[in-house]
């Protein structure tokens, strides 16, 4: 019966992770940001720092709004 309840409990577990990797994400790791601008990560963390996007803090990890973001990005092209 323990054996039962540990797959099922795994089974649903895997279910929620599908399901969040499927929706959109609504924010960027810092690491992330480095990638997509083909930057370093102190780089990419010295952009958090200006401020020029949306940030929040959850501990220590520092995540960026991806809308803000975007935006900010969209902005850079039309100049």
């Amino acid at each position: 019966m323990n054996e039962f309840l540990t797959s099922n409990f795994f089974e649903k577990d895997l279910r929620n992770q599908q399901i969040v990797k499927s929706k959109d994400k609504r924010t960027y790791k810092v690491e992330e940001i480095a990638a997509i601008l083909g930057i370093g990560r102190t780089t990419a963390y010295k952009l958090v720092k200006e401020g020029d996007f949306k940030t929040v803090r959850i501990g220590s990890a520092i995540r960026i709004s991806k809308k803000s973001f975007d935006e900010w990005l969209d902005s850079l092209n039309q100049t």
